[in-house]
C-alpha cells in the first residue's frame, strides 16, 4: 500500500515530503511530486510531513490521481521514449521537468 500524491500539490511543490522519505522515491515532475510505488515503502513520513496534505495512502486516494500517479513511472512522459519505470531513487534522476497528461491538464486551482 503505496502512498499517492494529489492535486494540493500542483503548482506547490513544497517538497517537505522528499526530505522526509527515506528511500528517495518522491521524483519531481513539472508542476508536482510522484510517489514510486514499487519503491514506497509505506512508511508514512511523507503523509505526516506534507504541509498541503496532499498525501494519501493509495487506496484512500481519489482514482485519478492514484491512475496518474502509477503512469508517471509506467508510461513514456512526454518528451521520452520510454517510460521512467524503477530508476532506484529520485535523487539521481533529478527534476524531470514534465507530468503526466492528467496533471498537465489541471488547473492550479483544482485544489
Amino acid at each position: 500500500m503505496a502512498y499517492v500524491i494529489g492535486a494540493d500539490c500542483v503548482d506547490v511543490m513544497d517538497r517537505s515530503c522528499v526530505e522526509e522519505c527515506p528511500v528517495d522515491c518522491i521524483y519531481e515532475g513539472g508542476r508536482k511530486l510522484y510517489i514510486n510505488p514499487v519503491e514506497c515503502i509505506d512508511c508514512g513520513a511523507c503523509e505526516v510531513a506534507c504541509p498541503m496534505e496532499a498525501i494519501t495512502v493509495d487506496r484512500r486516494a481519489d482514482p485519478e490521481h492514484r491512475a496518474d500517479n502509477r503512469r508517471f513511472f509506467e508510461e513514456p512522459l512526454p518528451g521520452r521514449d520510454a517510460p521512467l519505470g524503477l530508476p532506484g531513487g529520485a535523487g539521481p534522476v533529478g527534476p524531470l521537468g514534465v507530468d503526466t497528461p492528467f496533471t498537465g491538464a489541471l488547473s492550479g486551482d483544482a485544489r
